[in-house]
């Protein structure tokens, strides 16, 4: 466990030194966005290709780690960090593309496959896969690739999708990665992980927490700098091998164990709220009959602003809901059903009162669309932010002009 947090902790600090050397060169290259501000706020544009030093950070780990006595298992007999470092490269140079270029759909999701299949192709593939009433099956790797491509595709654009406010996907990667670092150290004692089988599912976790939280450093409201396609892309790639690892060797339980039952669910149950998000959009711009790629502002950060709550407040709120839905999802690997139930009643109930109290009246709402002396974010007020949904180009953020890179703040 003191291997697993020095690695998280040199990650972090990597990554906090070397992010405003790398705001210096997103603004060299001109590779900024305008933020998604609350009307009354007028920022300068905000650099991106954030995630080159989360990459930084991701590297220095790495290299720790084949150092500690802890992880020289996994190093000397599995090819999966190699994996990780082959996926993780290939997924920045993708998203640093993206962010300075704005690359077409189909090219970054193009870009998105053949990262995973770097991961895949070099050991981090779905081997098991246990139904229930079914035992477990033995998936053969024309089955386990395509699934595990699938997977971690999924990840990383859920992961991308969220990030639409400063701290906003940092933190949730953050809270999904420490909720899955806890139950996969928590589950290998009881036989859910194949014995004597090395994995890297709690190295990664504990990376892609130590990334995130050294670069909230910089990217909390207001932020100095954001993670871009670059960032969002690399923790969810990483997310996704880590609970791939995981599920992989993920065997059915020898007692009735709960979460023996589902263990291919657990890396899905502790981001839900990206998740959510994404399949969301996915059914809305279909029923809109729009491109799922295209941009709109009915994401869930999107919504709690046009519904009351401050830029800083909607990212607390979501953070909040990710918290109780990510540890709660792992909390029967700790406490009894009958224990864990009370207290997830009282956090969901206070969650439901925090997410209430920040919205505000149509009128209020109004008045904060276009105060006196102030320019509004939208000229039409707040009704026209949620009339955008179904827009084809959203209005401006800012009421500005937007660089020609990728809106970022809009969403993709």
């Amino acid at each position: 466990m003191l291997q697993h947090l020095a690695v998280a902790a040199m990650a972090a600090v990597v990554t906090a030194v070397i992010t405003p050397l790398v705001a210096r060169l997103a603004r060299r290259l001109g590779a900024t966005v305008e933020p998604y501000d609350e009307p009354t706020l007028k920022r300068p544009p905000v650099p991106v290709l954030g995630g080159l030093a989360m990459f930084a950070g991701f590297l220095a780990a790495i290299g720790l780690a084949w150092f500690l006595p802890e992880f020289q298992p996994l190093f000397d007999s599995t090819s999966e960090p190699l994996a990780l470092l082959v996926g993780a490269a290939i997924i920045v140079a993708v998203g640093l593309f993206d962010d300075l270029f704005e690359l077409p759909p189909t090219v970054k999701l193009a870009g998105q496959i053949v990262a995973a299949l770097g991961v895949v192709g070099l050991g981090i593939q779905l081997v098991y896969f246990w139904v229930p009433g079914l035992d477990v099956l033995a998936l053969s790797p024309d089955l386990g690739l395509p699934l595990t491509i699938i997977a971690l595709v999924a990840m990383v654009n859920a992961l991308n999708l969220i990030d639409g406010l400063d701290g906003l996907a940092a933190g949730i990667a953050l809270i999904g990665a420490s909720a899955f670092f806890l139950f996969a150290v928590r589950s290998q004692p009881t036989g859910l992980i194949e014995a004597g089988v090395p994995t890297s599912a709690t190295l990664v976790a504990a990376l892609v927490a130590g990334m995130a939280a050294g670069f909230l450093v910089h990217n909390w409201f207001p932020a100095k700098i954001i993670m871009g396609d670059t960032g969002a892309m690399l923790l969810g790639l990483l997310l996704g091998s880590a609970g791939v690892a995981y599920a992989a060797r993920s065997t059915a339980p020898s007692s009735a164990d709960f979460y023996g039952a589902m263990p291919l669910l657990i890396p899905v149950l502790v981001l839900v709220i990206p998740f959510l998000d994404s399949s969301f959009a996915v059914i809305r711009r279909t029923l809109a009959g729009r491109p799922i790629t295209a941009g709109d502002r009915g994401h869930l950060h999107h919504l709690l602003m046009a519904f009351g709550h401050s830029h800083r407040r909607a990212v607390m709120v979501l953070y909040y809901w990710s918290a109780v839905l990510a540890f709660g999802s792992v909390g029967p690997a700790f406490l009894a059903l009958d224990r864990l139930l009370p207290w997830l009643a009282v956090a969901v109930a206070m969650g439901i009162a925090i997410t209430a109290l920040g919205v505000r009246s149509r009128e209020e709402l109004l008045a904060a669309a276009a105060p006196e002396g102030a320019v509004s974010r939208d000229p039409h007020g707040p009704d026209e932010l949620l009339a955008a949904e179904g827009s084809e180009d959203p209005p401006s953020t800012t009421g500005g002009t937007v660089t020609p890179l990728r809106r970022a703040a809009e969403g993709p």
